[in-house]
Protein backbone atom coordinates (compact mmCIF):
# COMPACT_ATOMS: atom_id res chain seq x y z
CA UNK A 1 0.00 0.00 0.00
CA UNK A 2 1.31 3.49 -0.41
CA UNK A 3 2.93 5.22 2.68
CA UNK A 4 1.92 8.88 3.56
CA UNK A 5 3.70 11.17 5.61
CA UNK A 6 2.04 13.12 8.37
CA UNK A 7 2.85 16.04 7.80
CA UNK A 8 5.80 17.61 8.43
CA UNK A 9 6.34 16.18 11.83
CA UNK A 10 4.75 12.98 12.13
CA UNK A 11 5.60 9.14 11.31
CA UNK A 12 5.07 7.61 7.91
CA UNK A 13 2.04 5.30 7.56
CA UNK A 14 0.13 3.54 5.32
CA UNK A 15 -2.36 5.77 3.38
CA UNK A 16 -5.09 4.06 5.26
CA UNK A 17 -4.94 2.85 9.19
CA UNK A 18 -7.73 0.66 10.51
CA UNK A 19 -9.69 2.49 13.55
CA UNK A 20 -9.96 -0.46 15.82
CA UNK A 21 -12.25 1.36 18.91
CA UNK A 22 -15.13 -1.23 17.13
CA UNK A 23 -13.78 -4.42 18.01
CA UNK A 24 -14.21 -3.71 21.37
CA UNK A 25 -16.01 -0.64 22.00
CA UNK A 26 -19.10 1.44 20.71
CA UNK A 27 -21.03 -0.47 18.15
CA UNK A 28 -22.61 -3.21 19.94
CA UNK A 29 -20.65 -6.31 21.84
CA UNK A 30 -17.36 -6.34 21.41
CA UNK A 31 -16.06 -8.92 18.84
CA UNK A 32 -14.91 -12.48 19.73
CA UNK A 33 -10.99 -12.09 20.86
CA UNK A 34 -9.67 -14.49 17.78
CA UNK A 35 -11.66 -12.90 15.54
CA UNK A 36 -10.13 -9.50 15.67
CA UNK A 37 -6.52 -10.46 16.18
CA UNK A 38 -7.14 -12.09 13.19
CA UNK A 39 -8.33 -8.89 11.32
CA UNK A 40 -6.07 -6.84 12.73
CA UNK A 41 -3.01 -9.53 11.37
CA UNK A 42 -4.77 -9.39 8.56
CA UNK A 43 -4.46 -6.10 7.88
CA UNK A 44 -0.86 -5.76 8.46
CA UNK A 45 -0.74 -8.54 6.06
CA UNK A 46 -2.35 -6.34 3.39
CA UNK A 47 -0.13 -3.78 3.63
CA UNK A 48 -1.83 -1.69 6.69
CA UNK A 49 0.83 0.12 8.61
CA UNK A 50 -1.43 2.45 11.21
CA UNK A 51 -3.45 1.19 14.14
CA UNK A 52 -5.61 3.77 16.40
CA UNK A 53 -7.33 2.69 19.79
CA UNK A 54 -7.58 4.50 23.18
CA UNK A 55 -7.34 3.62 26.37
CA UNK A 56 -11.51 4.64 26.67
CA UNK A 57 -11.91 1.80 24.24
CA UNK A 58 -13.21 -0.71 27.23
CA UNK A 59 -12.04 1.01 28.67
CA UNK A 60 -8.76 -0.49 28.11
CA UNK A 61 -9.40 -3.87 26.49
CA UNK A 62 -8.98 -2.26 22.97
CA UNK A 63 -5.21 -1.40 23.74
CA UNK A 64 -4.62 -4.89 25.23
CA UNK A 65 -6.06 -6.32 22.21
CA UNK A 66 -4.16 -4.45 19.88
CA UNK A 67 -0.83 -4.91 21.80
CA UNK A 68 -1.43 -8.76 21.75
CA UNK A 69 -2.21 -8.97 18.05
CA UNK A 70 0.49 -6.61 16.21
CA UNK A 71 3.25 -8.32 18.82
CA UNK A 72 4.73 -10.09 16.00
CA UNK A 73 4.94 -6.61 13.83
CA UNK A 74 5.71 -4.48 16.71
CA UNK A 75 8.76 -3.05 14.04
CA UNK A 76 6.69 -2.77 11.07
CA UNK A 77 4.00 -0.35 12.41
CA UNK A 78 2.44 2.76 13.43
CA UNK A 79 0.48 2.52 16.71
CA UNK A 80 -1.63 5.48 17.51
CA UNK A 81 -3.43 5.75 21.31
CA UNK A 82 -4.87 8.65 23.59
CA UNK A 83 -5.39 10.28 26.58
CA UNK A 84 -7.83 12.63 28.31
CA UNK A 85 -10.04 11.14 30.74
CA UNK A 86 -10.71 9.72 34.41
CA UNK A 87 -11.53 5.81 34.27
CA UNK A 88 -13.05 3.78 34.64
CA UNK A 89 -16.09 5.69 35.87
CA UNK A 90 -19.34 4.28 36.47
CA UNK A 91 -21.65 4.16 33.59
CA UNK A 92 -19.02 4.37 30.82
CA UNK A 93 -19.26 8.43 31.79
CA UNK A 94 -16.80 10.12 30.47
CA UNK A 95 -14.53 12.52 32.48
CA UNK A 96 -11.94 14.89 31.14
CA UNK A 97 -8.87 14.97 32.74
CA UNK A 98 -5.54 16.10 31.18
CA UNK A 99 -3.84 17.11 34.00
CA UNK A 100 0.27 16.61 33.41
CA UNK A 101 0.47 13.62 36.53
CA UNK A 102 -2.56 11.86 35.02
CA UNK A 103 -0.98 12.19 31.15
CA UNK A 104 2.14 10.78 32.57
CA UNK A 105 -0.32 7.91 34.36
CA UNK A 106 -2.36 7.33 31.32
CA UNK A 107 0.61 6.67 29.33
CA UNK A 108 2.15 4.35 31.73
CA UNK A 109 -1.21 2.11 31.92
CA UNK A 110 -1.38 2.39 27.65
CA UNK A 111 2.70 1.05 27.57
CA UNK A 112 1.74 -1.72 29.36
CA UNK A 113 -1.32 -2.74 27.84
CA UNK A 114 -0.45 -2.04 24.35
CA UNK A 115 3.44 -4.28 25.55
CA UNK A 116 5.35 -1.36 24.06
CA UNK A 117 8.46 0.82 24.90
CA UNK A 118 7.13 3.95 23.46
CA UNK A 119 3.53 5.29 21.73
CA UNK A 120 4.26 6.40 18.36
CA UNK A 121 1.41 9.29 18.04
CA UNK A 122 -0.35 10.05 21.17
CA UNK A 123 -3.03 12.28 20.91
CA UNK A 124 -5.56 14.16 23.63
CA UNK A 125 -8.64 12.80 23.14
CA UNK A 126 -10.61 15.76 23.81
CA UNK A 127 -9.82 19.53 24.62
CA UNK A 128 -9.78 19.90 28.64
CA UNK A 129 -10.65 23.21 29.42
CA UNK A 130 -9.32 22.82 32.34
CA UNK A 131 -6.04 22.65 31.88
CA UNK A 132 -4.48 25.26 29.70
CA UNK A 133 -3.37 23.47 26.26
CA UNK A 134 0.60 24.75 26.66
CA UNK A 135 0.51 22.28 30.26
CA UNK A 136 -0.04 19.52 28.06
CA UNK A 137 1.75 19.80 25.36
CA UNK A 138 4.65 20.38 27.70
CA UNK A 139 3.75 17.14 29.48
CA UNK A 140 4.02 15.58 26.18
CA UNK A 141 6.72 17.21 24.94
CA UNK A 142 8.30 15.85 27.98
CA UNK A 143 7.89 12.20 27.29
CA UNK A 144 8.49 12.22 23.77
CA UNK A 145 12.23 13.47 25.43
CA UNK A 146 12.35 10.37 28.08
CA UNK A 147 11.29 8.23 24.53
CA UNK A 148 7.89 7.14 25.75
CA UNK A 149 6.56 8.92 23.36
CA UNK A 150 7.40 9.58 19.22
CA UNK A 151 4.91 12.13 18.02
CA UNK A 152 2.19 14.39 19.52
CA UNK A 153 -1.07 14.40 18.35
CA UNK A 154 -4.73 16.39 18.97
CA UNK A 155 -8.26 14.91 18.90
CA UNK A 156 -11.34 17.05 17.76
CA UNK A 157 -9.37 20.79 18.47
CA UNK A 158 -10.28 24.19 17.55
CA UNK A 159 -8.00 26.29 15.24
CA UNK A 160 -6.95 28.36 18.22
CA UNK A 161 -6.02 25.65 20.58
CA UNK A 162 -4.02 23.50 17.21
CA UNK A 163 -1.58 26.72 17.39
CA UNK A 164 -0.96 27.19 20.59
CA UNK A 165 -0.08 23.38 21.40
CA UNK A 166 2.35 23.40 18.18
CA UNK A 167 4.35 26.29 19.39
CA UNK A 168 5.11 24.17 22.29
CA UNK A 169 5.45 21.09 20.76
CA UNK A 170 5.14 20.28 17.29
CA UNK A 171 1.69 18.19 16.71
CA UNK A 172 2.10 15.84 13.97
CA UNK A 173 -1.33 15.02 13.37
CA UNK A 174 -5.14 16.27 13.96
CA UNK A 175 -7.73 13.57 14.17
CA UNK A 176 -11.36 14.52 14.33
CA UNK A 177 -13.99 13.48 12.10
CA UNK A 178 -14.07 14.44 8.00
CA UNK A 179 -16.32 12.47 5.35
CA UNK A 180 -18.37 13.05 2.33
CA UNK A 181 -21.09 13.65 4.92
CA UNK A 182 -19.17 16.07 7.66
CA UNK A 183 -17.23 18.69 5.83
CA UNK A 184 -16.90 21.62 8.28
CA UNK A 185 -13.18 21.00 8.83
CA UNK A 186 -12.84 21.96 5.19
CA UNK A 187 -13.53 25.59 6.33
CA UNK A 188 -10.90 26.38 8.68
CA UNK A 189 -8.97 22.92 10.25
CA UNK A 190 -7.64 22.10 7.19
CA UNK A 191 -6.17 25.74 5.76
CA UNK A 192 -4.68 25.63 9.53
CA UNK A 193 -2.98 21.97 9.33
CA UNK A 194 -1.47 22.75 5.80
CA UNK A 195 0.03 26.50 7.12
CA UNK A 196 1.40 24.24 10.27
CA UNK A 197 2.45 21.14 8.41
CA UNK A 198 0.31 19.02 10.78
CA UNK A 199 -0.87 15.79 9.33
CA UNK A 200 -4.59 14.76 9.19
CA UNK A 201 -6.18 11.43 10.32
CA UNK A 202 -9.85 11.61 9.60
CA UNK A 203 -11.89 9.16 11.87
CA UNK A 204 -15.40 7.97 10.38
CA UNK A 205 -14.75 8.36 6.90
CA UNK A 206 -17.35 6.25 6.17
CA UNK A 207 -20.01 8.36 8.05
CA UNK A 208 -20.25 5.59 11.25
CA UNK A 209 -20.98 3.11 8.63
CA UNK A 210 -23.55 4.52 6.72
CA UNK A 211 -22.18 5.95 3.75
CA UNK A 212 -21.14 2.00 3.24
CA UNK A 213 -24.74 1.86 2.19
CA UNK A 214 -25.34 -1.15 4.60
CA UNK A 215 -28.03 1.28 6.96
CA UNK A 216 -31.41 2.72 6.28
CA UNK A 217 -34.25 3.93 8.01
CA UNK A 218 -35.19 0.40 8.47
CA UNK A 219 -31.58 -0.60 10.32
CA UNK A 220 -32.06 -1.67 14.00
CA UNK A 221 -28.56 -0.86 16.03
CA UNK A 222 -27.87 -3.02 19.19
CA UNK A 223 -28.82 -1.96 22.56
CA UNK A 224 -25.42 -0.60 23.06
CA UNK A 225 -24.49 0.63 19.86
CA UNK A 226 -23.81 4.68 20.42
CA UNK A 227 -24.80 5.78 16.88
CA UNK A 228 -28.84 5.03 18.75
CA UNK A 229 -27.82 8.11 20.72
CA UNK A 230 -26.98 9.98 17.46
CA UNK A 231 -29.32 12.07 16.18
CA UNK A 232 -27.83 12.03 12.80
CA UNK A 233 -28.92 7.76 12.95
CA UNK A 234 -32.86 8.50 14.10
CA UNK A 235 -34.81 6.93 11.82
CA UNK A 236 -36.08 10.16 10.43
CA UNK A 237 -32.23 11.55 9.39
CA UNK A 238 -31.51 8.53 7.91
CA UNK A 239 -34.70 8.39 5.52
CA UNK A 240 -33.64 12.24 4.10
CA UNK A 241 -29.91 11.30 4.47
CA UNK A 242 -31.05 8.50 2.04
CA UNK A 243 -30.52 10.74 -1.18
CA UNK A 244 -26.41 11.15 -0.72
CA UNK A 245 -25.84 7.39 -0.70
CA UNK A 246 -28.08 6.93 -3.30
CA UNK A 247 -25.67 9.28 -5.05
CA UNK A 248 -22.87 7.64 -4.10
CA UNK A 249 -24.26 4.64 -5.38
CA UNK A 250 -24.44 5.88 -8.39
CA UNK A 251 -21.12 7.19 -8.95
CA UNK A 252 -19.48 3.85 -8.09
CA UNK A 253 -21.51 1.98 -10.54
CA UNK A 254 -19.31 4.11 -12.97
CA UNK A 255 -15.98 3.24 -11.35
CA UNK A 256 -16.94 -0.19 -10.75
CA UNK A 257 -16.56 0.19 -7.09
CA UNK A 258 -18.55 0.69 -3.77
CA UNK A 259 -19.78 3.71 -2.19
CA UNK A 260 -17.31 2.98 0.42
CA UNK A 261 -14.63 2.92 -2.04
CA UNK A 262 -15.60 5.82 -3.67
CA UNK A 263 -15.76 7.65 -0.18
CA UNK A 264 -12.03 6.78 0.96
CA UNK A 265 -10.67 7.85 -2.51
CA UNK A 266 -12.59 11.17 -2.54
CA UNK A 267 -10.65 11.74 1.04
CA UNK A 268 -7.43 10.04 0.01
CA UNK A 269 -7.42 12.45 -2.98
CA UNK A 270 -8.39 16.06 -0.92
CA UNK A 271 -4.35 16.17 0.33
CA UNK A 272 -1.46 13.95 0.50
CA UNK A 273 -1.07 14.24 4.20
CA UNK A 274 -4.57 12.79 5.01
CA UNK A 275 -4.40 9.30 6.03
CA UNK A 276 -8.31 7.68 6.90
CA UNK A 277 -8.82 5.40 9.42
CA UNK A 278 -12.08 3.37 8.98
CA UNK A 279 -13.12 0.84 11.11
CA UNK A 280 -14.90 -2.61 10.65
CA UNK A 281 -15.18 -5.92 11.88
CA UNK A 282 -15.58 -7.72 9.03
CA UNK A 283 -12.94 -9.33 7.24
CA UNK A 284 -14.81 -8.80 3.77
CA UNK A 285 -15.24 -5.02 4.35
CA UNK A 286 -11.32 -4.68 5.62
CA UNK A 287 -10.63 -6.35 2.01
CA UNK A 288 -13.39 -3.78 0.79
CA UNK A 289 -11.80 -0.69 2.19
CA UNK A 290 -8.25 -1.56 1.45
CA UNK A 291 -8.52 -1.85 -2.14
CA UNK A 292 -9.65 1.94 -1.91
CA UNK A 293 -6.24 2.96 -1.67
CA UNK A 294 -5.91 1.85 -5.53
CA UNK A 295 -8.88 4.07 -6.46
CA UNK A 296 -8.13 6.84 -8.35
CA UNK A 297 -10.51 9.81 -8.70
CA UNK A 298 -9.37 12.22 -11.59
CA UNK A 299 -10.35 15.79 -11.10
CA UNK A 300 -13.47 15.73 -13.28
CA UNK A 301 -14.53 12.78 -10.89
CA UNK A 302 -13.61 14.64 -8.00
CA UNK A 303 -15.98 17.88 -9.29
CA UNK A 304 -18.42 15.83 -10.77
CA UNK A 305 -18.69 14.18 -6.87
CA UNK A 306 -18.55 17.57 -5.23
CA UNK A 307 -21.01 18.47 -7.93
CA UNK A 308 -23.73 15.35 -7.41
CA UNK A 309 -23.24 15.94 -3.41
CA UNK A 310 -23.39 20.00 -3.53
CA UNK A 311 -27.21 20.06 -2.99
CA UNK A 312 -27.53 17.91 -0.14
CA UNK A 313 -27.91 19.22 3.48
CA UNK A 314 -27.51 16.25 5.35
CA UNK A 315 -30.06 16.11 8.06
CA UNK A 316 -29.44 15.17 12.37
CA UNK A 317 -26.12 16.80 14.50
CA UNK A 318 -23.32 14.53 14.45
CA UNK A 319 -23.09 13.86 17.92
CA UNK A 320 -25.85 14.66 20.92
CA UNK A 321 -25.52 18.34 22.78
CA UNK A 322 -23.60 16.97 25.42
CA UNK A 323 -20.71 15.66 23.23
CA UNK A 324 -21.29 18.24 20.72
CA UNK A 325 -19.67 20.49 23.58
CA UNK A 326 -16.35 19.35 23.67
CA UNK A 327 -15.21 19.43 20.25
CA UNK A 328 -13.85 22.25 18.49
CA UNK A 329 -12.35 24.06 21.40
Amino acid sequence: MQQRKLGSHGPEVSALGLGCMGLSFGYGPATDKQQAIKLIRTAVERGVTFFDTAEVYGPFTNETLLGEALAPFRDRVVIASKFGFDLPQPDNQQILNSRPEHIRQAVEGSLKRLNIEAIDLLYQHRVDPNVPIEDVAGTVKQLIAEGKVKHFGLSEAGVQTIRRAHAVQPVAALQSEYSLWWREPEQEIIPTLEELGIGFVPFSPLGKGFLTGAINENTAFDSSDFRNKVPRFSAGARKANQILVDELVNIARQKDATPAQIALAWLLAQKPWIAPIPGTTKLHRLAENIAAAQLTLSAQELSLIDSALAGIEVQGARYPEALQKRVGR
